[in-house]
């Protein structure tokens, strides 16, 4: 829908009946009297291309409608042009016959041609749906944008736009086709367009269409968008690498005309019946590749490869063999992508030879059916519609199957941002083969780890993995997966996912689960802090969370636009809302309510109890990393927004530093007695440098049942060093028995508690 008009005229009726008129069964509109052969005549020409290029497969009243959706489009869009000076019409004529060279149906070309009418024009959806139909209708919505909504940026804007378009597309794969031929026909007339817009236009190709076009295995079209976007980011840089292979071209025509002959004079004496094709690499794929190995142009060898296409898939083994006899293969680079299809649908056999004055050369061999598949991808369901191969309804199911996925995405993202992201790192296809023990083969991306294979299998399996076995070996859950890899994955009754794995996940479905459940976790823990937090806050004041009556809690939940009393619970836990003014404001509630059912207000000032802290609250409580307080320490709680409560020691220097202008937001907090869990601690350990030192420390520390969790050695190669031990002890009595008992050991000089503001330790 770029590049849009800079200005146009808005006036467009939003009765469509009264745009058309029917005579004899033939759709007509009044013409200009005097008929110039002007713009009018060239939409007409446009027109009357794409009648004829839709006549090769549509029926007789699908083309009626055809022209009845025309009309409207050249209606809706009179008076508007692009900024190259087009009658704007000119663009949805050019994205309906992009449709039609894909076989499209007549419901999707009438969505091509009417794809920027609800934008542009009065025309609105129940227009479109009761003059062409629902599906339609529903088609032009999907690919509009949400232009009368307001966003606060333009990424938030864009963000949503394409969330909303890829549910859409969930729903119909028509609306990303649709929307692929409008971004192609913009971007293949993109000159006009100021230089900085360009660049942006094409950067959202590259990032979002093109990969698309890949993933829906559309790869001519997934070539030339690349292409484009390449030839407008960098137009210099493409204008010399042109120039470059064209004279490549000339050097090497011979050498690749010989190559060719060969091919074809000795296939078929090994029973191969097949045509070769040359074929030149795309000037983006060159560029990618010197930037990715850092080689100059001439480095790059094999800018030309060939295309076997045979009439069966035994004979594209037999072909392999014969092009193995005739050149010798590059080890480790051969492909087999009939056995193990690409994620969408992709089937061929890859392999790089040697060829004349050692020059590489890749070759492609597939059948004439994958060939169709890999040209034209899910859009070989309309051009093939007969064709009852396996291959095609394979595709339709993987790419049923990823639609679906993004349906998943939708529900376990938080915001269109977040959503965007997932669905931009899902886009790049996979291309490493892993076995379940039951043998089924899964395909993930390159990097991917055992947690991405765990989420892969099931969304369940992913949360409550704990361990993995890779090839029948215990391996750490970020291992990275190699092809042929077999996986199996430990799972726990009890076990949940660790937000560290989000620092190696790289699947967008791993992803999203994960912070799923860590945002679902945390809302949990935050209400039920929420509700504790308000309850110490109306104590205060006289007051039971028990006494504020429905009334009150009905006319707060309506002043505040909230719909339920946990969301304000949730809003306390996470320090978006102060306890203490709700608290006040529920109360006044109260006493009004009170007052009018001639009762005397409750309310009377008294301490409250602070809150207790047990340690092992979850998410929405937190002990503070810089001072690290334990059981036994002084402590203040201090509501940071959007993350909970922090535990903080009285005396924190960076409490008091940071938060002295905030102290509406601290907490009186208690510990509560008899907690057993592990906390952890720092301490350093001032120790004379001899041999076996370190070990005599820690043996010192296990003895009295201290975790160790960390430990790092500095200044090894003076007398004395400093060993940083992170331990876990139950509370502070525990910690200075464990001081106590490492202090006694003769190489230690002096052990101190670690503290962020500490001096250092005097190594002398």
């Amino acid at each position: 829908m770029e590049p849009k008009p800079d200005a146009h005229a808005a006036s467009s009726p939003g009765n469509i009946a009264a745009l058309l008129r029917v005579e004899g069964g033939q759709v007509t509109r009044p013409l200009p009297e005097a008929h110039t052969g002007g713009s009018d005549f060239l939409e007409e020409v446009e027109f009357e291309r794409l009648r004829v290029q839709a006549a090769r497969y549509l029926k007789t009243d699908d083309l009626l409608r055809l022209q009845q959706a025309f009309l409207l489009a050249s209606q809706a869009h009179a008076g508007q042009f692009r900024i190259s000076g087009e009658p704007y019409v000119s663009h949805p004529l050019a994205v309906a016959e992009i449709l039609a060279q894909w076989h499209l149906d007549a419901q999707a070309l009438i969505a091509g041609l009417l794809h920027d009418v609800m934008e542009d024009s009065d025309v609105t959806k129940e227009d479109i749906a009761a003059q062409f139909g629902k599906t339609a209708a529903e088609l032009v919505d999907g690919v509009s944008k949400l232009d009368r909504i307001e966003f606060k940026t333009y990424q938030e804007a864009q963000a949503e736009n394409y969330r909303k378009m890829f549910l859409a597309m969930a729903r119909d794969v028509r609306v990303i086709l649709i929307k692929l031929a409008d971004r192609l026909h913009n971007m293949r007339t993109l000159d006009a367009v100021r230089p900085d817009k360009r660049r942006r236009i094409a950067r959202e190709t590259l990032e979002i269409f093109a990969p698309i076009a890949n993933r829906l295995g559309l790869n001519t079209l997934f070539r030339e968008l690349q292409e484009l976007a390449f030839k407008n980011t960098y137009p210099m840089r493409f204008r010399v690498l042109a120039k470059a292979l064209r004279e490549v071209r000339g050097d090497r025509r011979e050498m690749v005309t010989r190559l060719m002959n060969t091919m074809r004079e000795r296939l078929p004496s090994w029973g191969v019946d097949a045509e070769v094709y040359g074929r030149e690499k795309h000037l983006f794929g060159i560029y990618r590749k010197m930037v990715e190995k850092h080689l100059s142009f001439e480095q790059v060898l094999d800018i030309y490869g060939f295309r076997i296409l045979v009439k069966e898939t035994a004979s594209c083994y037999l072909a392999l063999g014969a092009l193995h006899e005739m050149f010798k293969p590059v080890p480790g680079k051969f492909k087999d992508y009939i056995a193990l299809p690409k994620a969408n649908g992709y089937q061929s056999l890859h392999t790089t030879v040697i060829g004349p004055q050692g020059m590489p050369v890749e070759v492609q061999i597939r059948t004439l059916e994958m060939h169709a598949v890999a040209e034209s991808g899910v859009a070989s369901h309309w051009l093939y519609k007969d064709d009852t191969a396996e291959s095609l309804s394979d595709l339709q199911r993987k790419t049923h199957n990823w639609l679906q996925s993004l349906l998943e995405l939708q529900s376990t993202s938080g915001d269109s941002s977040e959503f965007l992201e997932h669905v931009k790192i899902d886009l790049f296809p996979g291309d490493v083969f892993v076995f379940t023990p039951k043998g089924r083969i899964l395909n993930l991306q390159r990097g991917s780890t055992a947690v991405d294979f765990a989420y892969a299998v099931h969304t369940d399996v992913g949360n409550r993995c704990v361990a993995c076995r890779i090839n029948g070996e215990l391996r750490p859950l970020r291992t990275e997966l190699k092809n042929g890899d077999q996986v199996d994955i430990t799972t726990a009754q009890h076990a949940h996912p660790n937000p560290a794995w989000l620092s190696y996940v790289r699947t967008g479905k791993a992803r999203a689960e994960i912070r799923h459940f860590l945002k679902t976790v945390q809302q949990e823990e935050a209400t039920h802090l929420g509700e504790r937090l308000l309850s110490q806050a109306i104590r205060q004041l006289g007051l039971s969370l028990s006494d504020i009556g429905t009334s009150a809690w009905d006319r707060f939940l309506r002043e505040f636009s909230a719909r339920h009393r946990d969301d304000i619970y949730t809003d306390i836990g996470l320090g978006k809302r102060l306890a203490a003014m709700v608290a006040r404001r529920l109360v006044d509630l109260q006493d009004e309510q009170d007052s009018v059912n001639g009762e005397s207000p409750k309310q009377k000032h008294r301490p409250a109890a602070p809150i207790l802290i047990q340690g092992g609250e979850g998410m929405a409580v937190q002990m503070a990393r810089c001072c690290r307080p334990i059981p036994g320490d002084p402590i203040v709680g201090m509501l940071r927004k959007g993350q909970g409560l922090e535990i903080h020691v009285n005396d924190c220097p960076a409490l008091t530093r940071n938060h002295s202008s905030e102290r509406d937001r601290w907490v009186d907090v208690e510990w509560e007695p008899g907690s057993d869990r592990l906390f952890d601690v720092g301490v350093r350990v001032l120790v004379h440098h001899r041999r076996g030192v370190l070990a005599r420390v820690a043996a010192a520390i296990a003895d009295l049942e201290a975790n160790i969790q960390n430990v790092n050695m500095e200044n090894e190669r003076s007398a004395n060093s400093i060993i940083h031990f992170t331990i876990q002890v139950k509370n502070r009595l525990h910690l200075a028995k464990v001081m106590r008992s490492v202090r006694r050991l003769t190489d230690v000089v002096r052990i101190v508690r670690e503290r962020h503001n500490d001096k250092p330790l005097d190594k002398r």
